[in-house]
């Protein structure tokens, strides 16, 4: 059957095809960060097996009650009354069933796992053509999510029999329906944070059907001041048809760990140009040193199976993936232990000294050493002992070759406008900075060589900040974005001050 469009916006369409289902592509020509898809939550509520927490603001912990129903409502919320979406949408079903305290020292609210659920329930007969359209052909994976028995039984009891059961609505919403409800949220929510940075689930009807890739084209933003608006954007340059793909796993792990992550949380295994080849698109991302000659490296024969053998192309030996999994097992619990470390400056000695220690295992480029990477390139500037104004020269460069080896793996998983290349471009431009001044002080760099590496650090800076203007102001990001602009300025008033001196 071939492709049809079903759905448009202003710059994407929804196309079919026996593959793939639903998709999002690009209406015409996008440039790199340009708003591709701009859409409102149709449902928000508390992220699945969590605590006990307010309905409103998602607040933890909180020990205040409804006025109206009894269940979670801190003060704040339960003072606004029927414009909250409490009161709204679930507060007069809640009414009717009583909120049970949890017992001394419980963290887990099963009676909150139906909040999420119940309020999508309340959408369908709110906005019925937007649930037609929309949420009914999302997937939800029934049959899959059934034969983890002991997970689809504990969602039947908390959520499917307690919404018809104590809270009356046996005879508006079956049990089919309820459970098909859970598995979209399952397979298709995102999560966000909210301005206080609490956690929740927001499901996006539109965007949720993107496609998967583990190298993506798009990225996405949320911001809660505008009601967990959802903000898509072009990574990169985009023709007219293209298909718009996003990474619903972490770029940064290997091909067996996102496939993992995929097949427990998404239901479906990734058959992307990355993940079949058996090289991660010659970045070796998950390859291992050979132990029986000195140039070849160890690659699984098939990157998509799991039991696949690995195989050395240079020398032709082979090993089984269950000694793989072992050392790559024993080597997270090393990993770990050096991140669990209390004390800041010991972390990066420990780090720095696993990686020397890997070199004789792992490819240079293998995503555990990455991960040292890109927890050194957090300590150096910030721990005790290697505060950024007391690290010498060789420091500095070290800092500044830690990052552009990240940056040289994200060109190839995360190309174009990323999150992780703004957050690392600047963690760049500060050790070039002090380099760069520090060198025209010790006179091993002229007034015009200075000038030149300190405009390099403002492009660093001007990149960042273009790539994070899309995000919240009260994001993590966001705050960043302030910073780098800041920094921007000033840098960019040295230079213009430095430019009249030399002339």
């Amino acid at each position: 059957m071939g492709s049809l469009i079903t759905m448009t916006t202003r710059r994407t369409a929804v196309k079919w095809s026996k593959r793939l289902g639903r998709y999002l592509v690009s209406q015409d020509d996008v440039r790199k960060g340009e708003l591709l898809v701009e859409k409102l939550p149709l449902a928000t509520g508390p992220k699945c097996n969590g605590g006990l927490l307010c309905l409103g603001c998602y607040q933890p912990n909180v020990q205040e009650r409804c006025s109206n129903c009894g269940w979670p409502l801190c003060e704040d919320c339960d003072a606004v009354g029927a414009v909250h979406q409490h009161a709204q949408l679930e507060c007069a079903v809640l009414k009717q069933t009583r909120f049970y305290e949890l017992p001394e020292g419980t963290w887990y609210c099963p009676q909150l796992d139906c909040i999420m659920p119940l309020r999508l329930l309340l959408a369908k007969e709110l906005q019925p053509t937007r649930w037609d359209n929309e949420v009914a052909p999302m997937e939800h994976h029934d049959q899959a999510r059934r034969e983890n028995s002991e997970l689809w039984h504990a969602d039947r009891v908390n959520i499917a029999q307690y919404l018809r059961g104590p809270c009356r609505l046996a005879e508006r919403f079956s049990e089919e329906l309820i459970m098909q409800v859970v598995g979209i949220l399952e397979v298709n929510a995102f999560e966000a944070r909210t301005t206080q940075g609490y956690p929740l689930r927001c499901l996006y009807p539109y965007t949720g059907i993107l496609a998967h890739s583990c190298v993506p084209n798009t990225a996405r933003s949320i911001h809660p001041s505008e009601g967990f608006k959802i903000r898509l954007h072009a990574m990169v340059d985009l023709a007219a048809g293209e298909q718009l793909r996003h990474s619903y796993t972490y770029t940064l792990d290997g091909t067996a760990q996102r496939q993992s992550h995929l097949l427990e949380g998404k239901f479906f295994q990734c058959q992307c140009e990355r993940c079949l080849d058996a090289t991660e698109l010659q970045t070796h991302f998950s390859s291992l040193k050979c132990g029986q000659c000195t140039e070849g490296w160890l690659l699984p024969k098939l990157p998509t199976d799991k039991d696949s053998s690995w195989h050395c192309r240079a020398c032709g030996h082979s090993t089984s993936n269950e000694e793989v999994q072992q050392l790559i097992k024993a080597l997270q619990a090393e990993i770990g232990q050096v991140q669990a470390l209390e004390q800041g400056s010991k972390r990066l000695e420990e780090a720095e000294r696993l990686l020397r220690k890997y070199k004789s295992l792992l490819h240079p480029a293998h995503y555990l050493a990455t991960s040292l990477r890109q927890l050194l390139v957090e300590l150096y500037g910030r721990v005790q002992g290697y505060e950024m104004a007391q690290l010498t020269d060789q420091q500095l460069a070290r800092k500044v070759e830690l990052c552009r080896e990240v940056l040289a793996v994200l060109n190839v998983f995360e190309p174009g406008q990323s999150r992780a290349r703004a957050m690392h471009l600047y963690e760049l431009h500060v050790p070039l900075v002090l380099l760069a001044k520090s060198g025209f002080i010790a006179s091993r760099l002229s007034g015009s060589e200075l000038r030149t590496h300190l405009v390099e650090a403002i492009d660093l800076l001007k990149e960042c900040v273009e790539i994070l203007r899309h995000e919240d102001e009260t994001s993590q990001e966001g705050i960043l974005c302030g910073v780098a602009s800041q920094a921007l300025k000033q840098l960019s008033v040295s230079v213009e001050g430095l430019g009249t001196e030399l002339d």
